[in-house]
Order: structure tokens, then sequence, then C-alpha cells
């Protein structure tokens, strides 16, 4: 990589060298365009290098556009179907990185993260790409068909400017709403950003939960429609796990969450276990199905002591219902700093969904995180930082 552009006029300028960044860049580059890559980071991909635990969930093999939300469901269909898992698996493999797939379709290295970030950046050095990496940006402006960019001291000019800042999510790393005043000021709209795939907080009454921090078990969550089944974790603040990360994507402030602790479990199952042994209790059965502590507290809650055989059939069916469906409202969200993306970002209707251009300005692109497209848990932000960044990459 160099450290300084060779020339000050480029015929891209491409502002994050996050993934949709580095795809975009690799992608205009090895098709002869110019590139400047530029990021206030002194290191390229540094949330690549945190996911997966440090091994990177890459793709997602089932990744679709039903796995993504936004303000239009359509607007990610092209991206997703011209550069598809199959596409970047392929990549991965040119490339010699080892992977192995998890649960739910998720792929990762069997190796490290860093893999992923050093097959990228040779990538772009394959496109013969220039890095301005380590300083912040300056003025940029845009005229007669330029974009003008303020970068380390010094102008760079290109009649094409990509913003793949990403959004505020993990601001540790550097991450801010850079990217929506930049869109902003040139007349596209920013659809609200809010943290997604973050924990939830319970309110002080749940206190009685939040003393079962560090216990886990499979549960399915849900909020309005959106249905998970998935891991939930107790924390001292309230809930995670991926269940739980997934639903946050789709809860707003005083919405409920619910939680079918038992999922799988035959409707009947406490009635038929009142027949079978009328002598057991409530706890013993969670116990069978659930971590103690957890089989504990929920009984708690339920009120039915004593032996089985003495409850009448009603108290059972209500115990079974609030077992498949008990209703949490979170006060809140562990944000941003706690949050692995971001719902929300520059608005989809300001842009072509086979390009990533801006409708209103010629030459003006955005990709990745930076957009109103915010993947399930599981490898899918990837995959739509891979497919936007190489559909803008194709156009320019």
């Amino acid at each position: 990589m160099n450290s300084l552009p060779s020339f000050d006029r480029f015929d891209v300028i491409v502002l994050g060298a996050g993934g949709a960044g580095l795809m975009c860049a690799a992608t205009a580059g090895q098709r002869g365009r110019r590139v400047l890559l530029v990021d206030h980071s002194p290191e390229p991909g540094r949330k690549i290098l945190i996911s997966g635990g440090g091994r990177c969930n890459f793709t997602n093999i089932g990744a679709g556009p039903a796995n993504y939300l936004s303000a239009n469901p359509h607007f990610m269909k092209s991206a997703l179907s011209r550069y598809t898992p199959a596409d970047f698996v392929a990549l991965v493999e040119r490339h010699g990185i080892a992977w192995h797939e998890k649960t739910l379709g998720q792929l990762f290295c069997d190796g490290s993260a860093r893999q992923i970030v050093a097959m990228l950046v040779a990538e772009c050095d394959r496109g013969l790409v220039e890095w301005q990496l380590g300083a912040p940006l300056g003025e940029i402006d845009h005229a007669d068909g330029h974009f003008r960019v303020g970068v380390a001291g010094r102008m760079v000019e290109a009649p094409a400017l990509v913003i793949a800042t990403g959004g505020p999510s993990i601001p540790k790393l550097g991450a801010t709403g850079f990217a929506y005043d930049l869109a902003r000021r040139f007349g596209l709209k920013v659809v609200e950003p809010r943290p997604a795939l973050v924990p939830l907080t319970l309110p002080a009454e749940e206190a009685l939960f939040r003393e079962l921090s560090g216990v886990a078990t499979p549960v399915t969550a849900s909020c309005g429609k959106a249905v998970f089944r998935e891991a939930a974790l107790f924390t001292h603040r309230g809930l995670s796990g991926p269940a739980i990360l997934q639903v946050s994507s789709h809860w707003r402030h005083g919405q409920e969450i619910g939680i079918d602790f038992l999922p799988g479990e035959t409707p009947g199952w406490l009635r038929s276990a009142k027949r079978e042994r009328p002598r057991g209790a409530l706890p013993t059965l969670l116990k069978e199905r659930l971590p103690d502590r957890l089989a504990e507290r929920l009984s708690e809650r339920l009120g039915l002591g004593g032996d089985l055989g003495n409850q009448p059939d009603r108290a059972l069916e209500a115990a079974e219902q609030r077992l498949s469906d008990w209703r949490f409202r979170p006060n809140g969200s562990e944000g941003f700093a706690k949050a692995e993306v971001t719902v929300g970002g520059i608005a989809t209707a300001g842009l072509s969904s086979q390009t990533m251009e801006a409708r209103g300005v010629a030459g003006l692109y955005a990709i990745g995180e930076a957009v109103d497209v915010t993947g399930w848990l599981g490898g899918y932000n990837f995959q739509w930082a891979w497919a936007s960044g190489w559909a803008a990459g194709q156009a320019l």
C-alpha cells in the first residue's frame, strides 16, 4: 500500500476503507480506473478484523432480500443477485483461505479475519489503487462535474466520489455519522439511524431476570412479525444473544418482545405431565428443559407451587401460554457503542439500485452500511458490503 497518492487527479475517490469501500476500490481499479481510497484510520478493514470473534463471518450462503431491512425492501435485490455469496466464496478460495460453515449458513475463516483484509488489500493492489490512510478529511467540494477533497493537506479531485464510511455503530473504532452529513449536503435524504444487532436493556422491575447474568438458552424471540429461533443470553443490564440481537433491529422504544422459552414443546405438555407425574413440581420439570437458575426464576414468576396434581388445568394452560410467549418491555438498548450495525441511513429513494449512484448528483455513490439496508446477524451485512461495493465498482 502506498501511503501518499502519487498524483492529484483520479477517476474515483472512495471514502472509507471498510468492507464495501475495499470491494468497490478493488473492482473499479481492476477495470482500469484510477482510484484513491481514503480512510481516517491508519489501517483498513477495522470492523472486519473484530468480526466473528476474530474469524470474520464473511457471508451467509442463504443471503437474499428477505434477510434485510430497508424502507424499500426491493432495493437490494439487484446488487445481491449480481454478486452472490458464491462469488465471494470463490474469491476467498482463489486466495487460498480455508473456511468452514457454522449454523444457519454462516461462513467463517478457519484462521483469522486478517486473511480477509489481506485478500481485499491484495485485490486493491492488483487494481493499482492508491491509498491515503490515517489522515482526516478536509473540505469536500463539487463543481464543474468534479469532486474535490482535502486529504492530508492537499486537494485531490475526481469525477466520481463514493461514500463508504459506514454508520455510527462501534464508535470506539472511529465510526461516526459522517456519511449522513455528507449525503445531506448533496441533497440526499437520510432515514433516521438507530442501533441494530444490539443488546436490549430491562427496567428495574425486571431485576429478577438481570440476576441471571450469564445464563443462555435456545429460544424463539419475536418482535411484531419478526421471529428468530436462536439463543438468548441474560446480562446484568438485560437481554442479549443472537435471538435478541436479531429482534433488536426490528424493536422500537415502547414495544414489547416475546420469548418462547420452550420452542418446539408440544401444546398441552404441562397437562400431560400432570397426568403422568402428579407428584412432580413445575421447577423440576423446567430444570429438565432449561438452565437451573432460569427454571427457578420462571417458576417463581408463575407462582405454581406444590404438586402438579393439585393444579387446575386452566392454571397449567396459562403457565404454558406465558412460557411460550413471555413478554418483556425493554426500556432501551446498549446503543451504538454495542451495536454491530445501524438500521437506517442514506435513503434508497435517492439512489440507483443498479449502480448505487445518486439520482440527483452525477458521480456520487453510496454503498455498504452508509445506505438504508441492514442485514440480519450471521454474515448478511458483509454480503451487502461486497455486493453494493461490487455494483458501484462495476458502474464507475
